[in-house]
């Protein structure tokens, strides 16, 4: 009955083999005996075995292999497990399919092409202890991947001179379609950024990156050993700082009349708007002012220094100044005239005179000073001796500096020095001819 039946699987066997296309497994006769042989004492019964090439993404080259199995079991109830191997150069991809059934059963799996190339296939037969059975040698197949490899690119949005504060954004597009299909997920690693950058991050926000030349780079490497990497050279400026200058109206005007300091901006394109504005009086904050035009009408009569800070977004600040002078006006009251400066009023500004008589008698009294210090009365006929104007000139005969026979040395400089007998230095003054002590 044993023999029967197995004359019965071979010629089952050579049935299917005959009608499977031309690219099915090719054993001899006597390994395919012996590995029945094998499955037959697992209780597992080979019925049919197939191999469909593919073309997944029709473009006319094989990128995908179908196995097709059927099996049969004489027992009441088995649990085993078909794995598919694929080598290629160094690498190996196990697609694998686990299978619970009683009496006859078929099962598909797929081998998707990771790479270029040649893929030598295999199937295995394991039972529940995770022992491999036995193993079918499948053919070698010359296979284009349909999967996307791994891809990387950088992409900048932003203008072609950016500064700081300027709309920036990068975006990270990135795919691998043949790391995850064969749990073989790599690292993604970024490098060149000012701050920490997450995979998840597919947009990064370089409008508050500082000034500055970045050298971007993305690398990724999947377990299959494929990389892909981007390159992208960033270079961002710091932002002009503000332009701009005070203009008063009402300058130089009384304080009965309307005064106003303006700022005028001296950037067309920039808006003023946004940036922080702080007013000064000689040097202190005018609280609640931070507009663009300050009332300097509540300013008394004096001379006032005022500034204006502008701070833009990225805290780059300009300062301006203006000296406000502002008059006493027409309409004063007592206490005002007597705490207010004076104001000239040409022709009508009231004099008080000091009279002819004064003005002669102060004359007189000048001209008599002058007269005793520039004339002197003689007292004999000899004029009064010059007085003496400082030391006399300690010089020899020859015009040389007289050391009175101290010893004498002269330095860089060229001034000469004398030693006393104290010790304490005297320097010759050239211009006097005299010693000093030093």
């Amino acid at each position: 009955m044993r023999d029967s039946k197995f004359t019965l699987m071979i010629i089952t066997i050579l049935f299917i083999t005959l009608l499977s296309p031309q690219n099915s497994s090719i054993v001899s006769a006597e390994e395919s005996a012996s590995q029945e042989e094998l499955l037959l004492e697992e209780g597992i019964t080979l019925v049919a075995l197939r191999n469909d090439t593919l073309d997944l993404n029709q473009d006319g080259e094989t990128d995908a292999i179908r196995v097709v199995v059927m099996v049969n079991t004489s027992r009441e109830w088995i649990d085993m497990e078909l794995r598919v191997l694929g080598d290629y150069k160094d690498k190996q991809v196990i697609e694998s399919v686990t299978l619970s059934f009683t009496g006859q059963t078929n099962a598909s799996i797929m081998y998707d092409a990771w790479s270029s190339g040649e893929h030598s296939l295999s199937l295995q037969f394991v039972n529940a202890d995770g022992n491999v059975i036995t193993t079918h040698q499948l053919p070698t197949y010359s296979l284009i991947p349909a999967l996307k490899t791994p891809r990387i690119n950088l992409q900048l949005s932003a203008p072609p001179w950016i500064e700081t504060g300027d709309e920036c954004l990068l975006e990270r597009n990135f795919s691998d379609e043949t790391g995850p299909r064969y749990d073989a997920i790599g690292t993604r690693t970024f490098t060149g950024a000012p701050f920490t950058v997450l995979d998840d991050q597919t947009t990064l926000d370089c409008s508050h990156w500082p000034a500055g030349d970045y050298q971007l780079k993305e690398s990724y490497r999947n377990g299959l050993g494929q990389t892909a990497e981007s390159w992208l050279n960033l270079t961002i400026h710091n932002k002009e700082a503000p332009r701009f200058s005070l203009e008063a109206n009402g300058n130089y005007n009384s304080t009965d009349i309307p005064c106003e300091i303006i700022m005028v901006a001296n950037m067309v394109v920039v808006d003023f708007d946004e940036f922080e504005k702080v007013w000064r009086i000689q040097g202190s904050i005018i609280p609640q002012a931070n507009g663009s035009e300050f009332d300097c009408s509540v300013l008394p009569a004096g001379v006032h220094l005022i500034s204006l800070e502008v701070i833009n977004n990225e805290k780059i600040s300009t300062i301006e100044g203006i000296n406000l002078v502002r008059l006493p006006g027409d309409n004063l009251s007592a206490e005002e005239e007597k705490s207010l400066p004076s104001r000239s009023k040409g022709e009508q500004t009231p004099t008080e005179s000091v009279g002819w008589f004064s003005i002669g008698a102060l004359g007189l009294i000048v001209s008599a000073l002058v007269y005793l210090i520039l004339v002197r009365v003689q007292d004999g006929p000899e004029m009064r001796e010059l007085p003496n104007l400082g030391p006399e000139p300690q010089i020899l005969a020859d015009g040389s500096p007289d050391p009175e026979g101290l010893p004498t040395t002269t330095d860089d400089d060229g001034v000469l020095w004398r030693q006393n007998e104290d010790g304490a230095m005297d320097w010759w003054d050239q211009e006097m001819r005299v010693w000093h002590r030093w």
